[in-house]
């Protein structure tokens, strides 16, 4: 069996949908497995130019009919999945989500918490819970994925979370995704991978957000509450081979640091974009790549159990008008593509690298 992890470099929306899809395009039978953060995704894909989704709640291989395991480390949000698995089914998109019933569970106390205190705070969050629902399970008021098949007990400690937050909230909309939720066989709980590991041919890490939000050596506050890099994979029992993947230019939505802002850009615009303007994380910012902040995260990804490959993924080539990029703040443009890419390539002292255009070739990821 083939062990792949697709992880991003920067601050998120490298594409790392648009590569666990395409990975999943040279396996028969692939089980996608979200390994970090939840909810807070926006992968993606689009497959054969005509079918695409947004995924949030369900693996970037569903479209080819890979099943999703949601892992122990990843939150999860019930009126998400079930309005998400409600536009898959209406696409004709049939797939199986399976749950680690030690999932800590989302509810709109943390939604609506989360919000609030960005206002305030001004961190760039996407407003989904994801950050909260953590804090929330450390201060040992629990409410996990298990808990959902037990009614009486999901109703004690939604009102013991009222008394938490000191805020009442209607619940019922939560409450009627959760009872669609346990009652859908398209949602499975599970204990773990180990009785699952004999019925696929591959195991494919999804990655959400980028090494450079890590909550251990990003740039607090404005991280995500998750280990992004390869940490949870290793600690799960295995060395995946790591697609560590990049736009050609940097991306952010909201607040926090990313260099080279100062420096007018000429890259086109994307129409496939997702989110160019998100509520509560505010502008997508856009600006030339920097070597040292890929150099920087590629450094922290470090691990007794190193990975068995990695390899270098670069998308949105063809966006760019000029091939410029920054190396210890000093901005240096190449003469063409190929120039351009063997510098990345050699500056992060990885041999292999996959390029893709957009808006959504597929790449056809060998590994």
């Amino acid at each position: 069996m083939k062990f792949q992890a697709v992880v991003g470099m920067g601050f998120g929306d490298e594409g790392k949908g648009k590569a666990v899809s395409s990975l999943c395009l040279d396996s028969d039978n692939p089980l996608v497995i979200r390994f970090c953060g939840g909810q807070q995704a926006g992968h993606h894909v689009v497959l054969n130019d005509k079918l695409d989704h947004v995924f949030s709640n369900f693996g970037s291989g569903t479209l080819q009919g890979a099943e999703t395991y949601w892992s122990e480390y990843c939150t999860v949000d019930p009126v998400g999945i079930i309005n998400e698995l409600n536009i898959l089914l209406a696409k004709n998109i049939k797939s199986i989500l399976r749950i680690n019933k030690k999932c800590p569970v989302t509810t709109p106390y943390e939604k609506q918490y989360n919000q609030a205190h960005d206002k305030i705070h001004n961190h760039g969050s996407c407003g989904v819970g994801v950050g909260q629902t953590y804090q929330r399970e450390q201060d040992h008021y629990s409410l996990l994925f298990s808990d959902l098949y037990f009614p009486s007990i999901l109703k004690t400690k939604l009102e013991l979370l009222s008394k938490y937050y000191n805020f009442e909230l209607d619940c019922t909309d939560f409450l009627i995704a959760c009872d669609k939720l346990v009652s859908s066989y398209r949602i499975i709980p599970t204990d773990g991978l180990s009785g699952l590991l004999s019925y696929y041919d591959r195991l494919i890490f999804e990655g959400s957000q980028g090494l450079l939000l890590d909550q251990t050596y990003g740039f607090f506050p404005h991280v995500t509450r998750a280990n992004t890099g390869i940490k949870n994979i290793i600690d799960m029992g295995f060395t995946p081979n790591v697609f560590y993947v990049t736009r050609a230019y940097q991306t952010r939505h909201g607040n926090g640091h990313m260099t080279n802002e100062h420096i007018k850009h000429d890259v086109k615009k994307n129409p496939y974009e997702q989110n160019p303007s998100n509520g509560f994380q505010g502008k997508f910012r856009i600006a030339y790549l920097d070597l040292d902040l890929l150099r920087y995260a590629l450094s922290r990804e470090t691990h007794p159990l190193l990975p068995v490959s990695k390899t270098l993924v670069i998308t949105c080539l063809d966006l760019m008008q000029s091939y410029k990029l920054t190396i210890s703040g000093k901005l240096i443009e190449y003469e063409n593509e190929n120039q351009f890419v063997e510098k990345i390539k050699t500056s992060l002292d990885i041999s292999v690298c996959f390029l893709s255009k957009s808006p959504f070739p597929e790449l056809y990821l060998k590994n």
